[in-house]
């Protein structure tokens, strides 16, 4: 509302990664062969034709794997059959969130899977427990996001700056943060108990089976990395090739990983105004200006925002405040496609129109034209607050926003108090921290991007380098993520892995 001075609680969900699990250890390769477990395994897909060449079906796991006679969940999944004929295999993917539909990943595997691998694979897809069609988990309607990502609390100097938060402002905070755990448990009860990566690997295990695989072949984006090194993990045996494209560090709870993904974001948003500084159309100077005060001028931009919202031509009421305007730059960086989207907003909200600003945050968050959400951010929250223990003292929030901002002034303290809510989520819920290293797995490919925006490149070299097999492949580049984004290098290399398990030699290093 106009005249309130807030510290955004939007970029909750601008991190689209995840790391931790949930649910009870898991020991070796054994499900499979469990009594219990063998009616799911056993199941068939009915595959039926959807959307012109794919077929789509469900199959079923159990809610909580400790108790497999309990209830189920359906799950959803589609798949395109291999363009040359018979498949030799299935390859399975996910393309991050947590929240991100694997189910619709599919529809786009033209553009994402190279030709050679979709002549010889069936490319599948599926939506995790507690994501788009397969058990959704819902923590507030549409007007309640609405609310929540443009929330703003008091700051001591008026422009909702999120490093100087008052005291009424924290308990603001811990309102709104408690007010949407709440929600998520009472519109999705016992199903928030059992939404942690570990039980979704699981999963897909289960479709491994299901599909006829003896081992698995995967391609993880960004937080789908998570996924493939859990179930590496969990069934080290049952591998055949995984590439964990935009990787992230299993090590780190998730306000540690707020603030370290604060500095991918920076180092985004460096790129990126030095970029613009070369283009004709640049709001921030032009050739031959400084890259500090491109962003000065960019965080001018936001206090003002603070203190007097942006216009908002689209007429559905939203302010486009400090919080809706970051989201937006924010989510403009995840790939340098974006960049002149970008440019094009900021010429506009220079000009006091904050409406382009908004659409891309709008775009990052599955908000639709006509206001509803789709259930990526119940998802991402669920998730990431399941998969790790995370502090329980709004203090550790704060100081983490101090220290963000050290590294990424524009960013950072908003992705620190994004991790907030898992202050709140209920602790047996959350999993304990467990070391990831899947002995004995066939070699597993870790592709790491330099200049990525989500996942730094530092977690690409901590997952390779604590996965016993893992072997780093580096992309010399901007965007979020490396296969199939233009270094026809990455693109070869990854192929030959999925096609023929040839490994690249570890430490190489790809350009465009």
């Amino acid at each position: 509302m106009r005249g309130s001075r807030r510290a955004g609680l939007a970029a909750v969900t601008a991190l689209l990664t995840a790391v931790g699990c949930a649910g009870g250890p898991v020991g070796g390769d054994e499900p499979e062969g469990d009594a219990a477990l063998a009616e799911f395994y056993g199941q068939d897909v009915e595959w039926e034709r959807c959307e012109g060449e794919f077929e789509c079906g469900t199959f079923e796991v159990p809610l909580d794997y400790a108790d497999p006679g309990g209830e189920r969940l359906e799950i959803a999944v589609k798949r395109l059959p291999a363009s040359g004929g018979d498949a030799e295999r299935s390859l399975v993917i996910n393309p991050g969130g947590p929240g991100g539909s694997g189910y619709d990943y599919v529809s786009a595997a033209a553009d994402v899977i190279s030709e050679p691998v979709r002549a010889r694979m069936d490319v599948v897809g599926f939506d995790p427990r507690g994501v788009g069609r397969s058990a959704p988990v819902t923590c507030l309607d549409a007007a309640g996001l609405d609310e929540y990502f443009g929330a703003e609390f008091d700051s001591e100097d008026g422009d909702s700056d999120p490093t100087e938060v008052t005291e009424g402002g924290l308990d603001e905070l811990e309102q709104a943060n408690r007010e949407f755990v709440e929600g998520c448990r009472e519109n999705s009860g016992e199903l928030m108990m059992h939404l942690g990566t570990a039980n979704v690997a699981r999963d897909m295990d289960v479709l491994r089976g299901v599909l006829g695989d003896e081992r698995l072949t995967y391609l993880g984006k960004s937080y789908g990395t998570y996924i493939g090194a859990q179930y590496a993990d969990q069934f080290p045996g049952r591998v055949r090739a995984l590439v964990l494209d935009g990787a992230l560090d299993p090590t780190m709870d998730q306000l540690e990983m707020s603030v370290q993904q604060a500095s991918g974001f920076e180092t985004a948003l460096r790129a990126f105004v030095e970029d613009c500084l070369g283009q004709q159309d640049c709001p921030l100077g032009g050739p031959g200006d400084d890259v500090d005060d491109g962003l000065e001028r960019i965080a001018g931009l936001l206090e003002d925002a603070g203190r007097e919202p942006l216009a908002n031509r689209t007429g559905d009421g939203r302010e486009v405040n400090r919080a809706r305007a970051e989201l937006g730059l924010l989510a403009s960086l995840y790939s340098e496609s974006r960049w002149p989207q970008a440019r094009a907003a900021l010429t506009d909200a220079f000009d006091g129109d904050g409406t382009a600003l908004l659409r891309l945050g709008d775009a990052l968050y599955d908000r639709g034209p006509d206001g509803d959400y789709e259930n990526s951010t119940a998802a991402l929250v669920a998730v990431n607050c399941s998969d790790h223990p995370s502090p329980r003292d709004i203090g550790d929030y704060e100081e983490a926003a101090a220290e963000a901002a050290e590294e990424s002034p524009l960013f950072g303290p908003s992705l620190a108090w994004g991790a907030l809510p898992c202050a709140y989520w209920p602790e047996e819920a959350v999993a304990e921290p467990e070391k990831m290293d899947a002995p004995g797995a066939a070699p597993i490919l870790v592709v790491g991007t330099t200049r990525d925006s989500a996942t730094p490149y530092e977690w690409a070299q901590g997952l390779a380098s604590g996965l016993e097999s893992g072997v780093l492949l580096t992309y010399e580049g901007d965007g979020h993520t490396a296969y199939r984004r233009g270094s026809a290098c990455v693109d070869v290399a990854v192929d030959a892995y999925l096609l023929e398990e040839e490994v690249p030699e570890g430490g190489k290093v790809c350009g465009h």
